[in-house]
């Protein structure tokens, strides 16, 4: 097979001037291939070379800078015989086409020079064996050893060897398998699938951040319930995701039963990724039922209840995150505050929609309202078809409130007219318990409509509040303004 007319980037051309200077053989492989094949975009260009890859991409940088007047930073790696620069939004690596050999009992391979065949035979799954040559006189040629060709048109992850040996030598690659059906929408094949069901314990001595950056990679595929559901049947989910595997089941009980929260959960997630949500709106979708399991209830007459969920589950997540070794950031706050909020807009949808709730709702969510009724509309996934109507007119009904309201009354990220410094100096007291009462009252005020959001209104209502606590009004600002106490009054130092 013949693909130069798709490799029409610049750079393979610079590839391939600069190989035929030095008389050797270059390749790209791997995810980039199967991409192309695939016709699916690929910021990652993998090539391997017969001979001196860092000493070719050296030669390369150098081209691209007298052509652009700017060299790529190259990055070497002299143990391991690679090198990697960026260049026009492109990841490009290169490597020694290489073999690998394993003492019995080890994960740590013996690595040497080897023949391209070699270099590919040690790579996971057949449709990552794939090499178009970037030599002149082959430039294009397809090099297929291991039946790659036959498995993307087959729509299949598989082994190309042994998948137990495989597995045994990194069992990062099960994780793999899973997250390349799930990003392809491909079958495993079913030697691949039995072999990764009789190694799922070894997942358990993969680091944190390797199972993390292949869970992050799964989130974001085009239907990620299919990865999770694969990774349940194979049997990893629960030493990996403990708290997922959890939501499985449906109790019944008297006759009432509750819905598979995690089929629910699964659904949700994939509602977010229709929407196109962001990796962290889909953590949250993940884990916004999270809690469910802890807070299961069986009360009579109304049947299972799951009260505090939300609450309790955006406490959960910075264990989760931890666990993964996810960082302690805005990102982690966020996932927190739409498993906290996620039921206010459906609680909302469920009744008449005031100004007041929405204000309220707006305030809590600030800036991520928008991805709050996201994961909220995904979170509607009755049967039901009246039901889900209902709901979504009244969504309709939510958002067009929440745009009247920021246009009128300015509440996104509302800091209250009057500030505790202010009513501090103006009564000449110090922090206390009425401080906050009067900052409480003034903000409920305000999202509740009774005043406007503004420092008029908000300190005439100060005062009169002011007054029923029984502060003297003005204290601070006649103390700020009395006389100083003349030098004989003065206590002596």
């Amino acid at each position: 097979m013949d693909l130069s007319e798709r490799l029409r980037h610049p750079l393979f051309g610079l590839i391939r001037d600069a190989a035929e200077r030095k008389k050797i053989p270059v390749y790209v492989v791997g995810g980039y291939v199967r991409d192309l094949l695939l016709r699916r975009p690929s910021p990652d260009i993998d090539c391997t070379v017969v001979g001196d890859g860092i000493g070719l991409s050296r030669e390369i940088c150098r081209e691209i800078g007298r052509e652009t007047g700017e060299e790529p930073r190259l990055q070497v790696f002299p143990e391991f015989g690679t090198s990697r620069f960026r260049h026009d939004g492109l990841e490009v690596e290169f490597v020694g086409a290489r073999k690998e050999t394993y003492t019995p009992g080890s994960r740590k391979p013996q690595v040497e020079p080897g023949s391209l065949e070699e270099d590919l035979m040690r790579r996971d799954f057949s449709i990552n064996t794939l090499a178009v040559s970037l030599n002149q006189k082959t430039f294009g040629q397809l090099t297929d050893p291991f039946g790659g060709l036959d498995d993307l048109e087959r729509q299949t992850i598989r082994s190309h060897r042994d998948p137990d040996q495989s597995f045994a030598e990194d069992p990062l690659r099960m994780l793999r398998a899973i997250r390349f059906a799930s990003q392809l929408y491909f079958d495993i094949d079913p030697d691949t699938f039995a072999a990764i069901e009789r190694n799922a314990a070894c997942i358990g001595t993969l680091s944190a951040e390797r199972i993390r950056d292949e869970l992050d990679k799964l989130i974001l595929s085009p239907k990620p319930s299919y990865g999770f559901k694969l990774l349940d049947a194979a049997g990893l989910l629960p030493a990996i995701f403990p708290e997922l595997t959890a939501l499985k089941g449906v109790e019944k009980r008297n006759g009432k039963a509750h819905k598979d929260n995690f089929e629910h959960t699964l659904e949700v997630l994939d509602h977010v990724a229709y929407a196109q949500g962001d990796l962290w709106l889909r953590w949250a979708a993940l884990l916004h039922d999270i809690a469910k399991p802890r807070t299961k209830r069986f009360e009579e007459p109304k049947g299972w209840t799951f009260h505090s969920h939300e609450f309790v589950g955006a406490k959960m997540v910075p264990g989760i995150f931890r666990r993964f070794k996810i960082p302690a950031d805005e990102h982690m706050r966020f996932v927190m505050k739409m498993v906290e909020l996620h039921l206010r807009p459906i609680i909302l949808a469920e009744d008449i929609v005031t100004d007041s709730a929405v204000r309220r709702l707006v305030f809590e969510a600030g800036n991520d309202i928008g991805e709050l009724m996201t994961l909220a509309k995904a979170d509607i996934t009755s049967k039901n078809r009246e039901k889900v109507a209902r709901y979504r007119n009244n969504f309709v009904i939510v958002e067009r409130k929440i745009k009247e309201i920021e246009e009128k009354d300015r509440i996104r990220n509302f800091q209250p007219p009057v500030s505790g410094a202010d009513i501090m100096e103006y009564f000449g007291i110090p922090p206390c318990r009425e401080v906050g009462i009067i900052k409480d009252r003034i903000k409920d005020a305000v999202l509740d409509g009774s005043i406007g959001n503004d420092r008029e209104q908000a300190w005439a209502m100060m005062l009169r509040i002011g007054k029923e606590l029984g502060l003297k009004e003005g204290a601070g600002l006649q103390a700020a303004q009395a006389p100083p106490l003349p030098p004989a009054s003065r206590p002596s130092e």
